[in-house]
C-alpha cells in the first residue's frame, strides 16, 4: 500500500469539528498514553493558530457559533487548522507519512504544511488574507456557484458558453465559467449571479439531472476573482516557502512543484483559476498511490475518489475513532504494527 494525504476545502466545516480528538473523562473512560499524544498534537495545533492570528478560533471551532464559523473569512483558517491538527493526530499515533499529498481549493494549503513547505503559523494568517480578498473581490449577491450533476464536462463547458453569450445578448453581466472539477459529470459552476442562474436552466434542458445553487459568498475560483488573486500575491512574496519534503500535486496544474517561486505562483492563479480535482486524483494513481486518506471534517473527497477511481482505497479520519480504524487499516495491508 501506497497512501496517500489529502485535505478538504470550504464547505466541510461543523461547529465541534475536532472535538472528537479529546477523549471523555471519567471513570468508565480511562484515557490512554496514546490518547494523550493525540490530544496533545491537535491542541499544539490550535494553540499555534488562536497565537498566529491573536484570536480565539480554536473556541469558534469548539463551540461556534455557526453563523460566525460559516463566514469565508473565519472558515477558510479554522479548515486549514482542521486539516493539519488531523495529520498531527496521526503523526502523534504514529502513523506512515504519505508518499504524497494535495488538497481541494483551500485544502492546498494544508498539503503545503504537511509537505513541509510552509509552516502553520504563516499559513494561518495567509489563508485569512486570502479570504478577505476574495470575498472582496465581487460584491455579497453579485456572484452565484451552482453544482451541476449529470453532465459530461463538455457539456457543462458549452451551457457556460451559451449562457455567456445569451447574458451579453440581454445586457446582464456575462462571467461564468466551470470552476471545480469534482468527479465525472459533477462540476461546480461560477461567475456573476444572472449568469450562473442561466446555466442552470441551459443545464437541465441539456439533460443535467439537477443544477443546484450553492449557499457561499463569493464566486470562487471564477475569474472575477482575478483581484484577490493579486492580493495573495503581495501576501505570498513576504513568506519564505521550503521545497516540499513530500511531493505535492496542485489545483490549478496538476503538477508537483519544488521551487518557491513556482508554489507561489500557482496559488495566485489558484485563486482565479479551476480546482482540476479529477486529474489531480487520478495524477496520485498514476505516481503508484493506492490508498487515498482524507484528513479533516467530513467525507466529501473520499466520496469523490469513489467516483473518479474506484479501485483506489478511500478512508477519512476526522475523530480519534476513524484515526485508529485507518491506522489499523493501514497496518493491516503494510503489515506493521498498529
Amino acid at each position: 500500500m501506497t497512501i496517500a494525504f489529502v485535505f478538504p476545502g470550504q464547505g466541510s466545516q461543523s461547529v465541534g469539528m475536532l472535538n472528537g480528538f479529546f477523549a471523555p473523562r471519567g471513570e468508565s473512560s480511562p484515557v490512554t498514553a496514546t490518547d494523550l499524544k493525540i490530544e496533545n498534537a491537535v491542541q499544539a495545533v490550535l494553540t499555534e493558530a488562536d497565537a498566529a492570528l491573536a484570536e480565539d478560533l480554536s473556541g469558534l471551532i469548539a463551540q461556534g457559533p455557526i453563523e460566525s464559523l460559516n463566514l469565508t473569512t473565519n472558515t477558510q483558517p479554522a479548515m486549514l487548522v482542521a486539516g493539519c491538527a488531523t495529520l498531527a493526530a496521526w503523526r502523534a499515533a504514529g502513523g506512515p507519512e504519505p508518499a504524497a499529498v494535495a488538497g481541494h481549493s483551500l485544502g492546498e494549503y494544508s498539503a503545503l504544511v504537511a509537505a513541509g513547505s510552509l509552516n502553520l503559523a504563516d499559513a494561518v494568517r495567509l489563508v485569512r488574507i486570502r479570504a478577505r480578498a476574495m470575498q472582496d473581490a465581487v460584491p455579497v449577491g453579485s456572484g452565484a456557484m451552482a453544482a451541476i450533476l449529470g453532465l459530461e464536462d463538455a457539456a457543462v463547458l458549452a451551457v457556460c458558453d451559451q449562457a455567456s453569450t445569451d447574458a451579453k445578448a440581454h445586457g446582464e453581466p456575462a462571467v461564468v465559467e466551470a470552476v471545480n472539477f469534482n468527479a465525472p459529470s459533477q462540476v461546480v459552476v461560477a461567475g456573476h449571479r444572472e449568469a450562473v442562474e442561466r446555466a442552470c436552466v441551459l443545464a437541465k434542458a441539456a439533460g443535467a439531472k439537477r443544477a443546484l445553487p450553492l449557499p457561499v459568498s463569493a464566486p470562487f475560483h471564477a475569474s472575477l476573482l482575478e483581484p484577490a488573486g493579486l492580493v495573495l500575491r503581495g501576501a505570498l512574496a513576504e513568506l519564505a516557502f521550503q521545497t516540499p519534503g513530500i511531493p505535492l500535486v496542485n489545483n490549478i496544474d496538476v503538477a508537483i512543484e519544488s521551487g518557491p517561486d513556482r508554489i507561489r505562483d500557482a496559488l495566485v492563479r489558484q485563486a482565479w483559476g479551476p480546482v482540476r480535482w479529477v486529474e489531480v486524483v487520478l495524477r496520485l494513481q498514476s505516481m503508484g498511490v493506492t490508498h487515498l486518506i482524507e484528513c479533516g471534517p467530513g467525507k466529501v473527497l473520499a466520496g469523490l475518489t469513489r467516483r473518479i477511481a474506484p479501485e483506489l482505497r478511500s478512508s477519512s479520519i476526522h475523530d480519534a475513532a476513524s484515526l485508529q480504524a485507518v491506522l489499523a487499516e493501514v497496518a493491516g495491508v503494510m503489515g506493521v504494527p498498529s
